[in-house]
């Protein structure tokens, strides 16, 4: 054995003596077992997570980072017919809660929610702030408690339409912000204001009453508005346009980080193109606008209705007064709400469809055409208008005392009149005679049944058809409605005041118009159009204009003619001078309807007997030949129709045949 061996083997000695006496100790044996004991529940519990339960955690690790949101669609843009935009799409900040990302903690997320009030000078509460019958609008504190718990998801919309300044001013809180964001949302912007926003409409958050309607075809009751006047409302399924749909991920303060899935991509809603003539609609304003401010008139209410006699297109259509639809795009004001509901003339109706008023002599037309086809007229019939005529009570036929007179305009009359003249002059006591008869002479006339029949035909009596929501049908009276109305019998004198467009007739103006339409185009009832065609974003047309026949009258082309005749005389020689252009030959009918609604009561102008206060109409159209454009003016309360609503229709065909 060699010196260098020894030590080698010592030490391996001591190493083996050292290990048994660690063996034979029980604490580190036990305490060599705990370690790899632990190590092994870490090791199989990272197993776990990792393999056999990944995939889980995974999906719920995405479920927290990650959310769905909807990508609104760019609502369509309504043109004029010259494609001028009438409405633009501008962005709207809208700030947003959503109570489920609230912290948990009540201090914390009551912190939040102060915070907030601070930021948009809004009222945190208002519980207490309670006046007598007045209340309070709710502050954001009873804002986010009244949430149904099924719609804590939900962004809940806090303060809409703020400045672009206090967007961002929340943003930059967002870290001290949770469950608060800001959505920016495409509002309405109309340049042209009040002159157009009674075609076009407006939008609205849509109402508590019909939410789940709209929920159902895919709307949002939080942040979406809809169409409720105008082509928005009558269009809003066209306009609106389709959603998209995308997977988001997001940090700890909700900012997106990346698209982690595009679900359904947004579609554009479709563009509308109107009828509309822009510049002669602002033509049309301030002429009609002018004359109801004449000293001598003073008109508080006033229509005036532009068209194509042949195809039913609305080339202007205004309606006073009105109201700015911008108003409506920005959130209207209590004080501009009240402004607006207060006014008795009513400027968020469209009184060109909404007003059934009495067309006076207007309406003379469809007692002509219907007493020419029936045979009670011919075109060499004669009446005679003396200026008055008697009618006996049918209770007292002789008691003189209680015999009715009814009076022509003329109060010298007329003398013996033609159908032609009759129109032309518009002699009321031509119009009695044909409308109810005339005893004294054995004159057999139309009667109520047969007028009402022929008022209906030419479209009275039911709505037009026109694009526009509120329009209302008017009411054609005859002999059952007043028994089932009043429980009255009709009597001569009914058929005698609605011969002429009084009693209980009511008629809208673009009725009329339209009834006067069928008269330039010698018999065909259209339905009136705002609307000529829609294209998608892409410029490719998805609705085209086709003219839309109603009806075509079972009526002569011959006595078409006469009444034609009669409406050229009108300006000739009659009753419409004034509607005279040099160069053109202007075909018109005056009207004068006397009236004593509830707003005539209330200021106390309303008289006794005759003497009432009367509106001012004028229909026309032109050239007499081939009729080309038709129009109708009403001016409430505006005394003559000759005086005051015939110069509003010159200029205008003036102004119109001088353009083209």
């Amino acid at each position: 054995m060699t010196t260098h061996e020894a030590p080698s083997q010592a030490a391996q000695g001591g190493w083996q003596a050292r290990w048994a006496a660690i063996k034979g100790t029980p604490r580190v044996v036990v305490l060599g077992l705990l370690i790899l004991s632990v190590f092994g529940i870490y090791g199989l519990r990272l197993w776990n997570l990792q393999f056999v339960q990944g995939a889980y955690y995974r999906k719920r690790a995405e479920r927290q980072s990650t959310r769905p949101i909807t990508i609104p669609a760019a609502r369509g843009i309504i043109y004029d017919c010259d494609g001028t935009p009438l409405v633009r799409n501008v962005p709207s900040f809208d700030v947003t809660v959503v109570p489920a990302y609230l912290p948990d903690d009540e201090d914390e997320a009551e912190s939040v929610l102060i915070r907030l009030a601070v930021l948009l000078n809004m009222p945190y509460t208002t519980v207490g702030a309670r006046r007598g019958e007045d209340e309070s609008p709710p502050g954001l504190r009873e804002m986010v408690k009244e949430v149904d718990f099924t719609a804590r998801y939900r962004p809940l919309v806090v303060e809409r339409g703020v400045d672009r300044d206090t967007a961002l001013l929340v943003s930059q809180q967002a870290l001290f912000l949770p469950g608060v964001s800001i959505q920016i949302e495409s509002a309405r912007d109309y340049p042209y204001g009040p002159l157009v926003s009674q075609m076009l409409g407006y939008l609205l958050s849509i109402p508590e009453e019909n939410e789940e309607k709209y929920v159902a075809q895919g709307y949002e009751s939080a942040t979406d508005r809809i169409g409720v006047a105008g082509v928005e409302a009558t269009y809003e399924d066209v306009l609106r346009g389709r959603k998209g749909r995308q997977i988001v991920e997001e940090d700890v303060i909700g900012r997106v980080i990346r698209v982690v899935e595009e679900q359904a991509v947004p579609v554009p809603g479709d563009n509308v193109y109107l009828t509309l003539d822009l510049d002669l609609q602002q033509f049309v304003e301030e002429v009609l606008q002018r004359e109801m401010a004449q000293p001598n008139v003073n008109s508080p209410r006033g229509v005036a209705i532009v068209m194509h006699p042949q195809t039913g297109e609305i080339l202007a259509l205004v309606s006073l007064p009105t109201y700015d639809n911008n108003l409506f795009a920005q959130g209207i004001s209590v004080r501009d709400w009240e402004r607006l509901g207060d006014d008795p003339h009513r400027p968020l109706l469209n009184h060109a469809i909404s007003d059934g008023l009495p067309p006076g002599s207007v309406f003379k037309i469809v007692v002509a055409a219907g007493a020419l086809q029936e045979g009670v007229l011919t075109p060499r019939t004669r009446l005679t208008c003396p200026g008055k005529i008697v009618v006996p009570d049918k209770y007292a036929p002789n008691d003189p005392g209680r015999a009715w007179p009814f009076y022509c305009w003329r109060r010298a009359g007329h003398g013996s009149l033609d159908v032609v003249g009759g129109i032309a002059h518009s002699c009321d006591i031509f119009f009695y005679k044909v409308g109810g008869g005339f005893e004294e002479t054995r004159f057999e006339g139309l009667g109520v049944d047969r007028i009402a029949r022929y008022a209906e035909l030419l479209g009275f009596g039911e709505p037009t058809g026109v694009e526009l929501p509120a329009e209302i049908g008017g009411l054609v009276p005859t002999s059952d409605w007043k028994r089932l109305t009043y429980s009255e019998s009709w009597s001569t004198g009914d058929t005698y005041n609605l011969a002429i467009g009084q009693g209980y007739l009511s008629v809208t103006p673009l009725q009329m118009l339209n009834a006067i339409n069928v008269v330039a185009n010698s018999g065909t009832l259209y339905r009136p159009r705002i609307v000529h065609h829609v294209t998608d974003a892409q410029g490719v047309v998805t609705q085209p204009f086709d003219p839309e026949i109603i009806r075509t009258l079972p009526i002569s082309s011959e006595y078409w003619s006469l009444i034609q005749q009669g409406m050229a005389g009108a300006v000739d020689y009659g009753t419409a001078p004034r509607a005279r252009i040099e160069g053109l030959r202007v075909a018109g009918k005056t009207g004068t309807a006397q009236f004593c609604d509830n707003i005539a009561q209330e200021i106390g102008i309303c008289g006794e007997g005759l003497e009432q206060p009367t509106h001012a109409w004028f229909a026309a159209f032109a050239p007499v030949e081939e009729p080309e454009v038709s129009i109708i003016v009403f001016i409430y309360n505006g005394g003559e129709g000759s005086v005051t609503a015939v110069p509003v229709a010159h200029d205008v065909l003036e102004y119109y045949f001088n353009r083209y």
